[in-house]
């Protein structure tokens, strides 16, 4: 009742309050869409690392260049968040920025982290350290989607 005995008074103080929201209310939408990009249609790998000298990083894009081939057999792209950056590693980028990518998958700044996300948008894998392609790929292959895949493709 407060409340509405205030705006009452100043309704430019109601005003003011929801164009300061505003822009948080917009993000949430415009985030989810950028990422819905990729659903049914691609399986992202999304790696965080807070510089591409980290240890983790340079393994991890180690594993995924011996391998890029399977990747690509997969419909996957690869998303690499490096500090402040966002880079697609195979693929097209998702059009977030690093910071709505951290906030969207929970990652902290400064930390490495390997995130699989499944074709249907859901995160299928999570892990703070290099994702070998065995753990990778196995997880994929066994997915029904991916075995259907397989199945339509001959393979």
């Amino acid at each position: 009742m407060l409340a509405d005995q205030s705006a009452r008074r100043n309704p430019f103080r109601v005003g003011l309050a929801a164009g300061a929201l505003l822009p948080f209310i917009v993000a949430g939408p415009m985030e989810s869409h950028a990422m819905s990009g990729y659903k049914w249609k691609n399986r992202p790998l999304v790696v965080f690392a807070p510089n591409n000298q980290s240890a983790a990083f340079r393994q991890q894009v180690a594993i995924i260049n011996a391998r890029r081939s399977g990747f690509r057999e997969r419909d996957m792209v690869v998303i690499a968040v490096i500090g402040n950056r966002v880079q697609a590693l195979i693929g097209r980028g998702p059009g977030m920025s690093a910071v709505a990518l951290r906030r969207r998958y929970g990652v902290a700044a400064g930390s490495f982290r390997a995130i699989l996300v499944g074709k249907d948008g859901g995160v299928k894998l999570s892990t703070g350290s290099p994702l070998s392609t065995g753990r990778l790929f196995g997880t994929i292959d066994a997915m029904p989607m991916r075995r259907q895949e397989m199945r339509r493709r001959g393979s």
